[in-house]
């Protein structure tokens, strides 16, 4: 079995922010972003589809992607398939307006597709979002519209891949990082943590005994990882990548565990059942 064949259609869900820990790890931003760029390149060019959930600020990794997906369909056999699909969560898209939101699909169409959700995580498209009014979400919008968000993203993607993340000041019932990573658990779906850039991908690895804690970084639904074990990631690999994989700051060997475990995890999404 090659890569392509496991990856060909399928949808891979990344999780990612800035990290609090890059500092004291030696590295800064940049390699984060170069983590990503690696994750994009080899994952789009074997024919999957990453997804995120994101915003569309000029400097944020939504636009990473869309700049990624653009060069992959410049240098794709197929120029008809799309390489991301950003979601856009109710209290996301609420605040930009519908001008905005229709230049960006726009500028985005044959590369990458947005899709906007309403505040239960149904797809309501451009179209349904044109008459709304743009304003400030409230707090609870906030929470709801993003665990929301994450468990339609569950649903449609067939593995997660998580890396940084922050832990504190942030949006919803807990960092981002750990709500999707905790979705694709229950969810059993496979999940690869790659930890070497620290952040809340760091803590999740901890959580679940994949690491051992350097130190227990207390943060809103943490307990909710105690009942999860390293075989709870059903990803492919044995203990001993996925510490690895949990540990390593190093891109090229992260990407070579991730590609073996895909073309070994059993990857079905909740959307192919329904079909």
């Amino acid at each position: 079995m090659t890569y392509s064949d496991v990856l060909e259609n399928k949808s891979i869900a990344v999780s990612t922010s800035h990290s609090p820990d890059m500092k004291g790890l030696g590295l800064h931003d940049e390699h984060l972003r170069d983590a990503m760029t690696e994750i994009a390149r080899h994952t789009l060019a074997l024919g999957a589809k990453l997804v995120y959930g994101g915003d569309l600020r000029k400097e944020g990794f939504s636009a990473l992607l869309f700049e990624l997906a653009a060069r992959y369909r410049r240098d794709s056999k197929d120029s008809r398939k799309l390489g991301v699909t950003n979601y856009l969560a109710w209290p996301v898209h609420i605040r930009e307006t519908p001008e905005h939101l229709f230049q960006v699909a726009a500028d985005l169409e044959g590369t990458a597709e947005l899709r906007l959700l309403d505040i239960n995580g149904k797809d309501i498209g451009l179209a349904g979002r044109r008459d709304l009014p743009t304003r400030q979400p409230s707090e609870p919008e906030w929470t709801k519209g993003l665990s929301a968000m994450r468990l339609t993203m569950r649903q449609a993607t067939h593995a997660r891949i998580i890396l940084g993340g922050v832990v504190d000041k942030f949006m919803g019932s807990m960092p981002g990082i750990a709500e999707e990573a905790l979705y694709s658990l229950q969810g059993r779906q496979p999940i690869y943590i790659m930890g070497g850039f620290g952040g809340c991908a760091r803590d999740v690895a901890e959580a679940i005994g994949v690491l051992e804690p350097r130190r227990v970084r207390d943060w809103r639904g943490r307990d909710r990882f105690q009942k999860f074990r390293g075989k709870s990631l059903r990803n492919g690999l044995s203990a001993e990548e996925n510490r690895i994989l949990a540990s390593t700051p190093h891109v090229e060997q992260a990407i070579v565990l991730i590609l073996r475990g895909l073309t070994k995890a059993k990857l079905h999404s909740e959307a192919d059942h329904d079909r």
